[in-house]
């Protein structure tokens, strides 16, 4: 338990909320690191932090990845500590950033499967079938899934709509993604007619004076939360032939691919995913290149 710096470590946590619009999930990973750090440093005052050097955080990434840490566990450990030592720069409870120059393991920048067209499209048929039945649920289901698909956006950013968000006239979702940032993402036909069918059946079924503006409603007409979409995505795909097990992010992962594989332009992609780099946008190019090897390998005599 970190008994090291609380109001420090605290004040760390809100600048991250309000200043930083980091979300819940960031902040609780974040703060976590950083007490874990102060604890194996032996940090228990304040006034200990000025003295902790570039070794010695260097020494505790190379603990917590002797630990067995995934790549991925320790690039964010690094993360968490050059943001803490920063801002405490800032602040005034360092003169010098000892995290200035720590660096950190390159996570491999490898995707988990994707979806073929095909098993999207038949992702897509099962939820449009279950919707045949009018149940308001299902109407939901059908509408999450297009959603997901047709705009590649985050389960978090998905259960964020509210009503306003959506101009189905238009063809877009006004989206509030990390950090705040707000962008505007279109859609196809297919999505916007699950989304009016929801609207006009489903929603006025299930919505009390819980609901608020959400688009997406619950059983009991709270705010649908992402656990809910992950079960439905999981379970749909169950009866799909052949389809990979994948959650929400993985329709993300799918919808970027295709995008590309279909003559997408790179910086659109990114600008549809809401990607602050477009080197996190270029991990998909890697999937459509690895598909043209096969097919090379496959295909041409000296292969």
């Amino acid at each position: 338990m970190t008994v090291v710096s609380p109001d420090a470590v605290a004040a760390f946590e809100r600048h991250l909320r309000a200043e930083r619009g980091r979300s819940d999930h960031t902040v609780r990973a974040y703060a976590r690191d950083v007490g874990a750090f102060l604890d194996g440093a032996g940090v228990v005052e304040d006034a200990d932090l000025r003295s902790v050097t570039l070794a010695d955080l260097r020494a505790w990434l190379g603990t917590v990845a002797r630990r067995g840490a995934a790549r991925s566990t320790v690039a964010r450990t690094s993360a968490s500590l050059r943001t803490f030592f920063r801002w405490c720069e800032q602040t005034g409870l360092v003169e010098h950033d000892p995290a200035l120059r720590l660096a950190a393991p390159r996570r491999h920048r490898t995707l988990p499967p994707v979806l073929a067209e095909q098993a999207a499209a038949g992702l897509l048929d099962v939820a449009a079938t279950a919707a045949d039945d009018a149940d308001p649920l299902h109407l939901r289901d059908r509408a999450c899934l297009e959603l997901l698909y047709a705009t590649g956006i985050r389960v978090g950013e998905l259960v964020g709509l509210d009503v306003d968000d959506v101009d189905l006239d238009s063809r877009v979702l006004r989206v509030i993604g990390k950090g705040d940032k707000e962008r505007r993402v279109p859609f196809g036909v297919p999505a916007a007619d699950a989304v009016r069918q929801w609207l006009a059946a489903g929603r006025p079924a299930l919505v009390t004076t819980e609901s608020g503006p959400a688009l997406l409603l619950g059983r009991r007409g709270r705010r649908a939360d992402q656990r809910q979409v992950r079960e439905v995505v999981h379970r749909l795909l169950r009866e799909v032939p052949d389809a990979p097990d994948l959650g929400p992010h993985g329709l993300r992962h799918s919808a970027a691919t295709h995008l590309l594989d279909g003559g997408a332009d790179l910086r659109m992609v990114q600008e549809l995913l809401g990607h602050a780099s477009l080197a996190t946008t270029q991990i998909y190019t890697h999937v459509s290149v690895d598909r043209l090897r096969r097919s090379y390998a496959q295909a041409h005599p000296r292969a």
